[in-house]
């Protein structure tokens, strides 16, 4: 078995500089929906706001996605989800930092935070939302097994322009057979 390059942990104190660096990167914040500049202090904010949440809980979970060697913040995943049972359903977001981006850690870190929604969490459905021309995020999610749903056309403003917005979705039983394919 392949050793895991990446982890999904906590955000925490030390990742601030980090997290507001990718952040205040005009290209990687192109399809995000924060307001730049993203300020130091933000950064620990939302960090400060994590600190005690965990995937499942109503509302937004940022998780860091680091080096499982380094403990290097890479990027962040974002989750909205229902608790377990009936219509357990998650929202889910990524970001990476532009120099870990391309190598397959986003891969590996959808796959870690799928196992988890998939298994502990038992969430029937994931789901993304992404700006069309956002075509990494879209191969990102194809080979993690998720469809395109539909697009909706000028569907949000943003940055000062309509976007229109992709709608990709995964139920845990495709995501069952995907995973056994992939393994």
């Amino acid at each position: 078995m392949t050793a895991h390059r990446a982890a999904l942990r906590h955000l925490r104190p030390g990742d601030a500089p980090a997290l507001a660096a990718y952040r205040n990167d005009p290209d990687v914040a192109r399809f995000q929906s924060w307001a730049l500049p993203y300020a130091l202090a933000q950064a620990e904010a939302l960090i400060e706001a994590m600190h005690e949440r965990t995937p499942g809980q109503p509302g937004w979970t940022q998780l860091a996605l680091v080096d499982a060697n380094t403990e290097e913040l890479l990027g962040d995943f974002a989750v909205n989800g229902a608790a377990s049972g009936e219509g357990a359903q998650a929202e889910i977001g990524f970001t990476l930092a532009r120099h870990a981006q391309g190598g397959g850690l986003a891969s590996e870190g959808l796959a870690l935070l799928l196992a988890q929604l998939f298994g502990p969490q038992t969430m029937h459905r994931v789901y993304a939302h992404i700006d069309p021309r956002n075509a990494p995020a879209a191969t990102l999610l194809s080979r993690a097994g998720f469809r395109h749903e539909g697009t909706a056309l000028e569907s949000y403003w943003h940055r000062e322009e309509w976007a229109d917005d992709a709608l990709y979705g995964l139920l845990a039983r495709e995501w069952h057979s995907h995973d056994k394919e992939m393994a």
